[in-house]
């Protein structure tokens, strides 16, 4: 008996959520590093972007995606969206039944291992960059890294728009990243999941010197790392089952979601929470 709820916990998918689409680069990491793992995705494409509403609204939002996938009997939860992992992080845990991770933790990992002279910046939404959650989890893995953080709050709506390399993104790109580049970084943490799409452009800015930090990337090794030490693997080795969730489908939503997922997106379901 003990053998088939140990089976049946394994084939349960890993739920992530996030407050729009741009988590589903995480997910597509998470197809690439765990390829026989299903994966339930909420998006809350209806009340997007979160990143300037309050802590308050973040946490009843956040609380309420988290029963949402846990009624869909995900084995794992992983907070996609940087902004709800600064403001909810401690909430979400605290109604969880599975373990949860989040892209903050993730992404702060990796840009200590990486820089060489101790000094990160990390962009993200003005609710990620005013909660100094990402230079508070740097400095618990070291208390001598400098982190220079700049909200880009224009980056997810013209990410949305499709413009990844127009001359208005440049232009917002170089903006707000002189003043970090000015400090000396030689890491720089993409710190919300839109970013990643803008990797070429920002990487065409900063140049070869500095290191770029994708959390989606991150996050993906950390899961993996949980999943063989918690022994939770699916065991299946047929196609996985992708299952998609939002609060709305907004104008362009499939384009816009092809280009994070970076394949087609398959049925999409629209829910009330």
């Amino acid at each position: 008996m003990k053998a088939e709820v140990m089976g049946d916990l394994n084939s349960r998918a890993i739920g992530v959520f996030d407050s729009g689409i741009g988590g589903l680069t995480v997910v597509r990491a998470l197809m690439e590093r765990l390829p026989f793992e299903n994966i339930v995705y909420f998006g809350d494409t209806a009340r997007v972007p979160y990143g300037i509403k309050s802590v308050e609204t973040i946490n009843r939002y956040a609380l309420q995606i988290t029963k949402f996938l846990i009624k869909k009997e995900v084995k794992l939860l992983i907070v996609a969206c940087n902004t709800m992992a600064a403001v909810a992080f401690e909430a979400i845990k605290g109604v969880s039944p599975v373990p949860v991770l989040e892209v903050i933790g993730a992404g702060a990992a990796a840009a200590a291992a990486r820089t060489k002279n101790k000094t990160i910046g990390v962009i993200g939404t003005p609710a990620t960059v005013n909660s100094n959650a990402y230079a508070r989890a740097i400095h618990r893995i070291d208390r001598e890294v400098r982190v220079f953080s700049r909200a880009c709050p224009l980056f997810v709506p013209l990410v949305e728009e499709g413009w990844l390399d127009h001359a208005a993104t440049r232009l917002a790109a170089l903006e707000y990243l002189r003043p970090v580049l000015a400090e000396g970084i030689d890491t720089l943490v993409l710190g919300c999941t839109h970013y990643p799409l803008l990797r070429p452009l920002i990487a065409d800015i900063v140049g070869a010197s500095v290191s770029l930090i994708d959390s989606a990337e991150a996050m993906a090794e950390i899961a993996a790392g949980l999943i063989v030490r918690e022994k939770l693997g699916n065991p299946s080795e047929t196609p996985p089952a992708y299952h998609f969730f939002v609060s709305d489908v907004p104008y362009r939503f499939q384009t816009i979601g092809e280009s994070f997922l970076g394949r087609s997106l398959p049925h999409v379901e629209m829910v009330k929470l």
